[in-house]
């Protein structure tokens, strides 16, 4: 104990004369004396809300009793072991979060003495690794903040050496490695980085706030001011720049840092109020098409995980109806298979006791967002599986976890996703065989990975050319007009040297079917264009510019309506390089056209789905003349 005094003064000293220099503000400098433990998302007593909830609707008690079920199945687990896999520890920590979120809110809930066991041997595992894998800070961030909770939640009921390992724990080896300034630019970052990292720090202070209520303070500060900066990006209407599934750890990390903070001070100290954060969460329910997948572009996955997080949105905006995609994953879905989510249990601190008919169908079919990755999201239905969901996307390649895909969509219709994404491939996949994953220059070794480059997307190739890293396409306008809702997109920029215009409109007509026009502007030169679409479907050509795609007994066809004269073409998905993960079950259909010189051309293609077979289609006015949004 004599050494953790000591310690603590030298990190409060170390924290003031670098923060000293650091902080613009000290909002907590006036904070009166905090609660005892538990203080993290679930004050001592808040138990009997979440039982209440649970008691009240048979959805909740089934999660409940999954998360106590997987509880059950840890007990006889081996504790964590410190096993590094290339230059992250992350897996250890999200899994040490995993278990000790579970096993402490298992005990919480029930008092079973062997959750508490169970969960202080995990704390005193991890506890006891060297370290925390400072040179990737993720890992120390997870892993504080999994140490931190269990530290707060079972504070009362831990044996005194075991308070003390861990605390020294989470000083050393969480928030002392955090004043590192080798380890610790996330603080000045806007990306999930900087939100997972003062998240996890920011539970470290709280834990052990008792203690030295000055260096937390310091550390809650340095918080406040470091996490706007990600939260800019939010901005104007909520789109994350890094997608579906950094929505997923970033957004959630944030919203985990101002539960907390609002929990303790009753405030979150204007955090929840920067602009575009809670609009945020119409971006994340609209990201989700009928069959529940998300439009995955950039790193990530196609989803289908309940989301903790939007319950916090929709109990602070009041508006269950952001719940309508999480209500039919409880619905539809075994809520067992929710339970690798390591910070599951916080959706039920966070249910308000809102129960699945209270999750009432949203009004609007679209959903548009502006922002470093502007995307525009429709649908011709929220409650029919077989609907129409088409999504389109801008943006820059240099955005934080982007690929060339500037212009991209995808398009589902009944039940199938037709047009898709391969989202991400696994990072340590291609680390380990040395690939400069994370060099974002024009002429990286990264825009080789056939998954990352525009040669594989939904989007144009001019010339056999990348898109321009530095290009960025925003949305030049849009309309949610029921019967040809639409969004437009400047893709100029991304082809730099190689047109002088491209614009491209992707709509939704009648409820009915997809159209994708582009125009183009040429330079005084031919020029190659090559229009893609990648689809898990089998193609047959069927005329010179038709083909039928069939998937699951469905079939949709996609036919080129202009230029006049095109062969229509299917390219393999397979791998080029060694380094590259296979796609089998995909492939690349579209066509190349060679544009004369120094004129305007118009392609439009037209996707309609087997269910709309028949369908008379309308035709299409040059993108300049769709209906428009106006404020």
């Amino acid at each position: 104990m004599v050494y953790l005094r000591s310690f603590a003064g030298i990190l409060a000293v170390s924290l003031f004369f670098q923060l000293a220099i650091q902080a613009q503000s000290n909002q907590l400098n006036a904070t009166a004396k905090l609660p005892d433990h538990p203080r993290l998302l679930l004050l001592k007593g808040e138990e009997e809300t979440i039982k209440r909830t649970i008691n009240a609707d048979k959805t909740w008690a089934q999660l409940h009793q999954a998360i106590l079920a997987e509880c059950d199945a840890m007990l006889p687990s081996v504790p964590l072991e410190r096993i590094q896999i290339g230059r992250r520890l992350l897996d250890k920590s999200r899994e040490a979060l995993r278990r000790v979120f579970y096993l402490s809110y298992a005990w919480r809930m029930t008092h079973q003495t062997k959750y508490l066991q169970r969960a202080e041997k995990e704390l005193l595992a991890v506890s006891a690794f060297s370290d925390w894998n400072p040179s990737h800070f993720l890992d120390v961030a997870e892993m504080t903040m999994a140490v931190s909770i269990g530290y707060d939640w079972l504070y009362n009921d831990l044996s005194a050496p075991s308070r003390a390992l861990i605390k020294a724990a989470i000083l050393t080896k969480g928030i002392a490695t955090s004043m590192d300034p080798k380890n610790n630019s996330w603080l000045t970052s806007s990306n999930n980085w900087n939100q997972v990292c003062n998240a996890g720090i920011t539970y470290g202070a709280i834990a052990i706030y008792e203690d030295q209520p000055e260096a937390s303070k310091a550390l809650i500060n340095r918080a406040l001011q470091s996490v706007i900066l990600p939260m800019g990006d939010y901005k104007p209407d909520g789109a994350y720049p890094e997608g579906y599934s950094y929505w997923g750890y970033g957004t959630s990390f944030n919203v985990l840092l101002i539960s907390a903070l609002d929990k303790l001070f009753g405030s979150d100290f204007g955090l929840s109020e920067q602009p575009g954060f809670l609009k945020s969460a119409g971006y994340l329910e609209n990201m989700t098409g009928p069959s529940g997948k998300a439009f995955n572009y950039s790193d990530s996955g196609l989803g289908g995980e309940l989301q903790p997080a939007m319950f916090w949105f929709a109990k602070k905006l009041n508006n269950p109806s952001l719940l309508w995609v999480e209500r039919s994953r409880l619905m539809n879905s075994d809520v067992k298979k929710y339970v690798r989510d390591r910070i599951l249990p916080a959706a039920l601190l966070w249910s308000n006791g809102v129960k699945l008919d209270q999750m009432t169908e949203p009004t609007s079919l679209m959903w548009v967002g502006a922002g470093k990755t502007p995307v525009a999201l429709m649908r011709s239905s929220w409650s029919d599986p077989s609907a129409i969901y088409v999504a389109m996307k801008g943006g820059s390649p240099s955005t934080n976890h982007a690929h060339m895909d500037a212009g991209s969509f995808v398009v589902e219709a009944d039940g199938v996703r037709w047009a898709m994404d391969f989202g991400m491939q696994e990072y340590e996949s291609l680390e380990a065989k040395g690939v400069d994953l994370w060099n974002m220059k024009q002429n990286s070794q990264r825009w080789q990975i056939l998954r990352y480059n525009n040669f594989a997307h939904n989007t144009l190739t001019v010339n056999g050319q990348l898109q321009r890293v530095e290009g960025v396409a925003p949305l030049t306008g849009y309309a949610s007009t029921p019967m040809f809702m639409n969004a437009t997109a400047d893709l100029t920029s991304l082809y730099k040297e190689s047109v002088l215009k491209a614009n491209r409109g992707v709509a939704l007509i009648n409820k009915a079917y997809v159209v994708v026009r582009d125009e183009i502007e040429t330079l005084p030169a031919e020029t190659t264009v090559r229009w893609t679409m990648l689809s898990p479907a089998s193609a047959k050509l069927i005329g010179a510019n038709k083909v039928e795609l069939t998937k699951d007994g469905k079939t949709l066809t996609l036919q080129v309506m202009e230029p006049a004269t095109v062969t229509m073409k299917t390219w393999p998905t397979d791998p080029i390089h060694e380094y590259d993960a296979p796609n089998p079950g995909t492939i690349l259909v579209g066509f190349e056209v060679k544009l004369p010189a120094s004129t305007k051309t118009a392609i439009t293609v037209t996707l309609t789905p087997g269910s709309s077979a028949g369908q008379k289609q309308m035709v299409i006015q040059p993108i300049a003349q769709w209906p428009r949004h106006t404020d």
